[in-house]
């Protein structure tokens, strides 16, 4: 039986507390529990923090006095994101080997060029570099090497020339692609000249799959409401009244509720507004859907900054918005900050949270001077635009034509904002999910399948 000591005389409401080195009373928690090396009694350390970026994480730390094994894990205790993330990253030498990496339990990692995958199931989450991956899925790879080799040579041999080759990829002796799935949104990979956009490093967040739901275990249920019990409502009704449901807060998962709002924007278009307003911890966030269908044409907003004024305007940048500051040589894809309804001012403090305030990769170990110089010069450059001391322009880019910025001569035009509307590309259509779609004919197409 194992048995539970804790470490520290502290008793606290939240279990998850910040990272600080300075906070002794931030102890681990200890429990006596079983080694799996040599079936006698170890040490399990528990920790129980938050990391931004990674929110609440779960550290353990076995270690066995008997024969000296040890092992470290961590494990996600925060909320699954909406969106499921991909990237891919071309690895051309040395110094993107050494890239570090937040990787959860449900991520999958690939190598293209090899035909090579590491299945979710087989490596645990952890914060490591890509070098790392690299030695554990060698490690896996000859641990059952003896076995192969008296059972089937053939087998073996093929698995040896998979060594050597992920060995000269560990070395940065060959170039590759490193694609790191993960349908719960929760894995990173590090961008070395943030806040510049990364050419290397290709993000992108999807809509998971059912699939992809029941592996991380949001299964929907299979017993769906009565046509009858759903009470009906107009868009009227909708226009006059604030939905509530209950949730979970994204910071502190306690009990909170949601309220959603369908809002008509003056020369625009019909939004829906959601927020959330935690009473325990005071977290507030705010989510915006498009009321509408996608626009025939994308848009693109660039606004030239002259005076503080401009920054009070109202704005919405809808999911699929990347959003560009030239003169920072700054770009935000599209679902990095998801949709937000809010003033030009609130996004551009949004940026700075996000690249500067709350970036992993700028605290404790992981910190290195130069990087954190140039996050925080950037940091200054973004209070520069908000005091105006710099002249700047924002660009809003959305394909799907879902976003709008303020037009405060409306309906002249506005001397300082140009919109430009432009047909997509394939590959633009392909994110969106459209080259697939089919809205007429699709009758005939069944009975011709069918047929």
């Amino acid at each position: 039986m194992s048995v539970l000591h804790t470490s520290g005389p502290r008793i606290s409401s939240h279990i998850f507390q910040e990272i600080n080195a300075d906070d002794e009373e931030q102890q681990p928690t200890e429990i006596e529990s079983l080694c799996m090396n040599c079936y006698r009694n170890g040490l399990t350390r528990l920790l129980f923090t938050k990391v931004p970026f990674f929110r609440e994480i779960i550290v353990s730390s076995f270690t066995c006095e008997s024969c000296n094994w040890s092992n470290t894990e961590i494990q996600s205790a925060g909320r699954i994101q909406d969106l499921g993330v991909r990237y891919s990253l071309q690895v051309k030498n040395k110094r993107d080997v050494n890239r570090e990496v937040v990787k959860s339990d449900y991520a999958t990692t690939q190598i293209p060029e090899l035909d090579f995958e590491i299945p979710a199931c087989t490596q645990k989450g952890s914060l490591t570099t890509i070098e790392g991956m690299l030695e554990r899925a060698i490690a896996g790879l000859l641990q059952d090497q003896p076995l192969r080799i008296a059972e089937d040579e053939r087998v073996a041999e093929k698995i040896n020339e998979i060594i050597t080759k992920l060995q000269r990829l560990k070395d940065g002796e060959t170039s590759f692609t490193l694609v790191l799935d993960d349908p719960s949104g929760n894995s990173f990979v590090e961008n070395p000249y943030a806040p510049q956009k990364d050419e290397q490093l290709t993000v992108t967040r999807y809509k998971r799959s059912s699939e992809q739901d029941r592996m991380i275990g949001l299964e929907k249920s299979a017993v769906a409401a009565e046509p009858s019990e759903i009470p009906a409502c107009n868009a009227e009704e909708l226009r006059d009244e604030v939905l509530q449901f209950p949730t979970n807060c994204p910071e502190c998962n306690a009990p909170a509720a949601t309220n959603m709002k369908l809002v008509q924007i003056p020369h625009f278009k019909e939004v829906i507004i959601m927020a959330t307003n935690c009473d325990s911890c005071g977290h507030r966030t705010n989510e915006v859907k498009s009321g509408g269908a996608i626009e025939p044409r994308g848009s693109k907003i660039t606004l030239h900054i002259t005076d503080q004024s401009d920054l009070t305007r109202d704005l919405l940048k809808s999911e699929t918005c990347n959003v560009n500051i030239p003169e920072l040589e700054f770009e935000l894809g599209m679902g990095a900050l998801g949709g937000k309804f809010t003033t030009l001012e609130g996004l551009l403090k949004d940026i700075r949270d996000l690249v500067v305030d709350k970036n992993p990769f700028t605290l404790g170990d992981s910190s290195m001077s130069d990087r954190k110089g140039k996050l925080q010069e950037f940091g200054r450059k973004i209070d520069q635009i908000l005091e105006g001391h710099i002249k700047a322009h924002v660009i809003l880019d959305d394909p799907a034509g879902n976003s709008y910025l303020q037009n405060v001569f409306a309906p002249e035009e506005d001397p300082e904002m140009t919109v430009e509307n432009y047909d997509r590309t394939f590959d633009q259509n392909e994110d969106l999910g459209l080259n697939d779609m089919r809205t007429e004919g699709y009758d005939s197409c069944e009975k011709t399948i069918q047929s």
